[in-house]
C-alpha cells in the first residue's frame, strides 16, 4: 500500500543528538563531528531539535544557535528537518519561519500540549496546523507521537493533509503504527506526501509493509538501518528481513534500555564526540545498559565505533 504522490523526502532521516561538555554548555565542535559522522553513515537527511535531541532542556536562544550552526555546517550536503513545536500558534509560526529562513527543508511539529493536562480540542490542534501553514513555505511534519497526548485519528490526519496545503508528512509513533499509517494512506491518498515511521525504527519493518516512505531513528548507527531501507526500497523484501533481524537487538537496547542516550553513547565510544552526558537533571545511562549497547553495536561493527579512528 502506498501513495502515488512522488516524496520530496524520503529514506532515512535519523535524529541529531545534541552535545554538550561536562558543565551542560553546547559543545559545537563536537556537534559538528556528529553531524559530519551521520551524513557519511548513509543518512539521506537529518531531523534537529527533536526530543531525541533533548529540545526539552534546551534554552530558546541555544535552539537558534544549533539550528544555525547545523544547518551552516550542513551547507545544503542533506535535507534537515527542524523541529519547531510550541503550545504557542505564534511562537511556533515564529520559530519556523527563522528555520526556514536558515535552510531548513522542512519543519516538524507536534500538536499544542504541555505537561500531563493542558491541551486544546481538535477543532484548535487544526486551525493551529492551518495557521503554521500559512506563515510557511515548506513541508509540514505532523508529530503523532504518545508524549503530546493528543489523539489524532487517522481520518483526522488526513482530513488536514487534504485541506492544509504544506501539511504532507507524518511521522507515526503511536501504539499500532502500522494499521494507522494503512488508514491515513487510504483515507488521505495523494494528500499523504510523506507516511513515516519512528520510534527508533522498532515497528520499522510492519511500517514499510504499511507504505511507509521514510524513517526518523536514532542517529547512533545509520549505516545499520540504511542497509535496511535500501534494500526495502530496492523491493528486495527478503534481503530487507533478514537485515532487519540483524540489527534488531541494537534497536532494541536503544528503544526499550538507553533511549536517546545511545546515539551519544556510541559516538564517545567511537572518539567522534567528547562527551555523552545528557543535561542535568535528565540521569546519565546506567553502565550495564550502555555496556550492552557497545556490546551489541561491536557484534554489528558499528560505524560509530571507528569512524573517527
Amino acid at each position: 500500500m502506498s501513495t502515488s504522490r512522488a516524496p520530496r523526502y524520503r529514506g532515512l532521516f535519523p535524529v541529531v543528538p545534541t552535545t554538550f561538555t561536562e558543565a551542560g554548555e553546547l559543545d559545537l565542535e563536537s556537534q559538528k563531528r556528529c553531524v559530519d559522522f551521520m551524513i557519511d553513515a548513509g543518512s539521506d537527511g537529518l531531523a534537529i531539535l527533536a526530543n531525541f535531541s533533548e529540545q526539552f532542556l534546551l534554552a530558546d536562544d541555544e535552539r537558534e544557535v544549533l539550528t544555525r550552526t547545523i544547518l551552516e555546517h550542513v551547507a545544503g550536503r542533506v535535507p534537515v528537518i527542524v523541529t519547531t513545536t510550541h503550545f504557542s500558534t505564534r511562537v511556533c509560526a515564529e520559530r519556523s519561519r527563522r528555520a526556514q529562513a536558515m535552510g531548513a527543508a522542512m519543519l516538524m511539529v507536534m500538536p499544542p500540549y504541555h505537561g500531563a493536562t493542558f491541551r486544546v480540542p481538535e477543532a484548535a490542534v487544526y486551525d493551529f496546523y492551518a495557521r503554521l501553514s500559512d506563515a510557511v513555505d515548506i513541508p509540514v511534519m505532523v508529530q503523532d507521537a504518545p508524549a503530546a497526548g493528543t489523539p489524532l485519528s487517522a481520518a483526522f490526519l488526513a482530513r488536514m493533509a487534504q485541506a492544509i496545503e504544506h501539511v504532507a508528512y507524518f511521522k507515526i509513533e503511536t501504539a499500532g503504527a502500522a494499521a494507522k499509517l494503512r488508514e491515513l494512506i487510504r483515507l488521505g491518498g495523494d494528500a499523504i506526501e510523506g507516511p513515516w515511521d519512528g520510534e527508533e525504527a522498532i515497528t520499522l519493518l510492519p511500517d514499510l509493509e504499511a507504505g511507509a516512505t521514510g524513517s526518523m531513528t536514532g542517529g547512533g548507527y545509520p549505516d545499520g538501518i540504511r542497509i535496511i531501507l535500501d534494500a526495502w526500497f530496492a523491493g528486495r523484501r527478503e534481503e530487507a528481513i533478514v537485515a532487519y533481524e540483524r540489527w534488531l537487538p541494537l534497536i532494541n537496547l536503544e528503544n526499550r534500555q538507553c533511549g536517546f542516550l545511545a546515539a551519544k553513547a556510541l559516538m564517545k565510544e567511537g572518539g567522534i564526540i567528547a562527551c555523552e552526558a545528557p543535561r542535568h537533571p535528565w540521569p546519565p545511562l546506567h553502565p550495564a545498559s550502555r555496556a550492552q549497547l557497545i556490546e551489541a553495536a561491536r557484534r554489528r561493527d558499528v560505524l560509530a565505533l571507528r569512524w573517527a579512528r
